[in-house]
């Protein structure tokens, strides 16, 4: 079964909804026959990549909230945050673009290191000082954490067209799904879970989703020639 998760590093619910779905995922009895796949949503795309803010300033310009109600929120989420175990800085953290981390996430799938580096990102955006958002360098040390080869990703992060169409691929497929907003996760192309929902949901939608999974149907029909673990058969003449 296949799971897959769009969510953007900018999101603190998807930091949050990760913790709650992995939750879930240990405790599922097929969890070695699931695969996981993260996809790219950015909640700011038209972000140049050198606009930088601190994030109490983007929530009272972009969601007109007051500085109080800002810092409020952030602590609300901080405290969902240490409830499933997770570092959160309410105050002190920047904001910017995303996509030059999305597309280091593609390079980092085809690695087989996704999930390492989509938690490193998430532990530095969301709990430690040094942004992520404003030095390359920075994302370099976290690929080679991740145990990627600092030179290969240093090398896509050079290249701005790198891995861009995928991302793209991804924003289109997710409002193609009805995405609104993230963490989407979507089961086998079937179920779709919306927002950092509690593990008890998540662990209901990997037992529904296991459960209907449609087995493959054969057409009947005649004998026709085939190859197997043991070889092919030859028609004799």
């Amino acid at each position: 079964m296949r799971v897959e998760i769009w969510s953007d590093i900018a999101c603190p619910w998807c930091y949050v909804g990760k913790a709650r779905f992995d939750k879930a995922l240990r405790a599922f009895a097929h969890r070695d026959d699931v695969e996981v796949v993260h996809r790219s949503f950015e909640l700011d795309p038209g972000r140049a990549k050198g606009d930088i803010e601190p994030v109490i300033t983007m929530l009272t310009r972009k969601y007109g909230m007051s500085g109080a109600q800002a810092e409020a929120g952030e602590e609300n989420l901080g405290a969902q945050a240490a409830a499933e175990g997770l570092p959160y800085r309410t105050r002190g953290r920047d904001h910017g673009s995303t996509f030059d981390m999305h597309r280091l996430l593609h390079f980092a799938r085809e690695q087989g290191r996704q999930e390492e580096l989509l938690d490193l990102l998430y532990r530095a955006n969301f709990a430690e000082e040094r942004s992520v958002f404003d030095d390359d360098e920075r994302l370099v040390e976290l690929a080679g954490e991740a145990g990627l080869d600092t030179e290969a990703a240093r090398t896509v992060l050079a290249d701005p067209e790198a891995y861009a169409a995928e991302v793209r691929d991804d924003e289109r497929e997710a409002a193609q799904l009805g995405a609104r907003g993230v963490p989407f996760f979507v089961l086998d192309r079937t179920y779709g879970v919306s927002g950092a929902q509690p593990v008890e949901v998540f662990a209901q939608a990997l037992t529904q989703a296991w459960g209907e999974r449609t087995p493959v149907r054969l057409i009947e029909g005649g004998e026709a020639e085939a190859c197997g673990p043991d070889g092919c058969a030859v028609p004799q003449s």
